[in-house]
Formats: C-alpha cells, sequence, structure tokens
C-alpha cells in the first residue's frame, strides 16, 4: 500500500511535468477556427526565390501563415494560466509577428538581426501597451527592450523560453498582482527578468484581464513559421 502511494504521488508529479505540444501531431486542431491561410506543414525555410517569403514542405510538426504572410491569428483551444513555455520561430527578411501570452501580453518577433542596438519593438521585447488618450506621439507606453540582441538571422529557427506569472484577482474580481514575465530566454540568452506588464499590450486580443487565457500567434504581419510550441504548468513563484 505505501509501495502504491509513492508510485502514484510519483506519477502524479511526473505527469504534472511533463511538457504539452500545442503543434505536435494536432496541427491546426490545436488552435480555434478560423485559422485563415495557416498551414501545416513538415518543414519550413526561406523562399529561394523571395527572400521575404517563406517557402514549406506539406507534412506535420510546423505551422506557417500562408503564402502571402498574411492572415488571421490563432489562438490555442486550451487557456493556461502559470506556465513555462518553449516557442520555436521562423522570420523571413524583413518580417514580424509576436506570441501573445493569454491572448493578452506580446513577446515580440521581428527580424532584427545585426541590430546594435535593440527597442521595445525589436525582437524579443515585451511589447508596449497602447492607450490613444494619451495623445499623438505618446500612445505607446511601458514596453520593454531586450537586454540584448540575441537574434538570428532571417529564415533562421529560434527560440523563446519563457516563464510566465498569469495576473492574480481576489474572490470579489479585482486584480491584486499583475501579470509578470519571470524570465525570457532567446536563443539560449536571457533577455528579461521579472517584468511586470500592467494590462494587454498593443494588438492583443482582448482589453480586459483574467486568470487564464490561450496562447496567440500573431498572423497578420508578415511571413512566419512556428514549431515545437511546448507548455507545461509553472513551478510556484514566491510571492514579493
Amino acid at each position: 500500500m505505501v509501495w502504491a502511494a509513492a508510485l502514484l504521488a510519483w506519477t502524479t508529479l511526473f505527469a504534472a511535468e511533463q511538457w504539452h505540444d500545442l503543434i505536435g501531431g494536432l496541427g491546426l486542431r490545436a488552435w480555434r477556427a478560423p485559422a485563415g491561410a495557416w498551414v501545416e506543414a513538415s518543414e519550413a525555410f526561406p523562399n529561394p526565390e523571395d527572400s521575404k517569403k517563406l517557402a514549406w514542405k506539406a507534412g506535420q510538426g510546423t505551422l506557417v501563415n500562408g503564402p502571402t504572410g498574411r492572415t488571421v491569428n490563432l489562438l490555442s483551444t486550451e487557456e493556461f494560466g502559470d506556465i513555462e513555455a518553449r516557442v520555436e520561430f521562423m522570420v523571413a527578411q524583413g518580417s514580424n509577428s509576436g506570441v501573445y501570452f493569454m491572448g493578452r501580453y506580446e513577446i515580440q518577433i521581428l527580424d532584427s538581426f545585426g541590430k546594435e542596438k535593440v527597442t521595445a519593438s525589436d525582437c524579443g521585447s515585451i511589447y508596449q501597451r497602447w492607450d490613444p488618450a494619451r495623445g499623438k506621439g505618446n500612445e505607446g507606453f511601458e514596453g520593454h527592450a531586450p537586454r540584448v540582441n540575441a537574434s538570428k538571422a532571417p529564415g533562421t529557427w529560434q527560440s523563446f523560453d519563457v516563464v510566465f506569472r498569469a495576473p492574480r484577482f481576489d474572490a470579489s474580481g479585482k486584480k491584486t498582482a499583475n501579470a509578470r514575465f519571470v524570465k525570457v530566454a532567446q536563443n539560449g540568452q536571457v533577455i528579461h527578468e521579472n517584468v511586470e506588464v500592467t494590462g494587454p499590450t498593443r494588438a492583443s486580443t482582448w482589453q480586459d484581464e483574467k486568470a487564464a487565457g490561450p496562447i496567440m500567434l500573431q498572423g497578420d504581419h508578415g511571413p512566419v513559421a512556428y514549431r515545437n510550441i511546448r507548455i507545461r504548468p509553472a513551478s510556484p513563484v514566491r510571492e514579493r
């Protein structure tokens, strides 16, 4: 009985730490309709006829946002709170995308290869919030540039490894703590630690905040491919 209880506890812990692949064998079935021009592929690579586009081979394991790179944003069918995530992506030359945690908080994806000074609009940035009421030229605020430019060349697979903490709410629904990117690494280099986000960033799906939400892949800003989007519940984060 003791052995069985120990085995059950170990199995439960092990299962809780398993990565959940949001593409894997499910492909577009793991994402909400409509999927627009997004396609499933076995691999993606630079278009040999146009460096500002991507090409691909049909199959499974990769998602590409179609021949023009201008289609709908994808939202995962599942919703998440505190998570660890790994996201692999590829952009064409000069292209732009973003991965939104809870459909609300964006880590920017951009062809920032070779830039000496990066800003809150470059690849790996936690994108700015946006409020037209702040006046022309001041609409954007609270963007966070990456510590270093860790970007690889366009047409190359890159990665984000993220520990994300969802906002907290009390029993009445009042927010008691902001969302926080506990750690973000791009291509193995730490680019953010303990960055709070006071509300949804620009071009988010929703402007409200909740305790859980989907992963969103931006599909309307240029050619991009994604693979190995893996999620698991984050370890408890100590309150500050």
